[in-house]
């Protein structure tokens, strides 16, 4: 046998033992949003370290019940992003309440369980360049 020819073999036993319960219980929208909601921490604080000195604004999260929003504070204006775990999604909102997008999740073939906005697959940390992007750097 070739050396492919084992690493698929080896592929081919290692997928016969996945445990696709486990795979689909971790792919549950509470627990997706708690993955993201301590990413978007993260990247919060990232984006704070990297204001200047005695910058007039500051970014911070804030979690109230089945949401968390990110909010920039400045003297005079504030915004912020507001995620919610409903039912059937996530929902990514405005200042306004106006509704960005929603994620949703799938569990797919291959096992792995992915982040859909507008049914296109995406990774964590292009969900939060989505919903993120434009509070964190428009205008600092």
């Amino acid at each position: 046998m070739t050396d492919n020819a084992e690493k698929l073999d080896d592929a081919k036993k290692d997928k016969s033992k996945f445990n696709w319960v486990t795979g689909r219980s971790s792919c549950s929208l509470p627990k997706i949003f708690q993955v993201l909601r301590l990413q978007v921490e993260e990247d919060v604080k990232t984006r704070n370290a990297l204001r200047p000195k005695n910058s007039p604004y500051e970014f911070s999260v804030k979690e109230t019940g089945s949401d968390f929003t990110v909010s920039y504070e400045a003297k005079d204006v504030s915004r912020s992003v507001t995620f919610t775990l409903a039912e059937h999604g996530i929902l990514v909102r405005g200042d306004k309440g106006n509704q960005m997008f929603e994620v949703n999740l799938t569990f797919t073939d291959e096992g792995e369980c992915k982040l859909i906005v507008n049914k296109e697959p995406r990774d964590y940390w292009q969900v939060r360049r989505m919903a993120l992007e434009e509070l964190l750097f428009q205008g600092h």
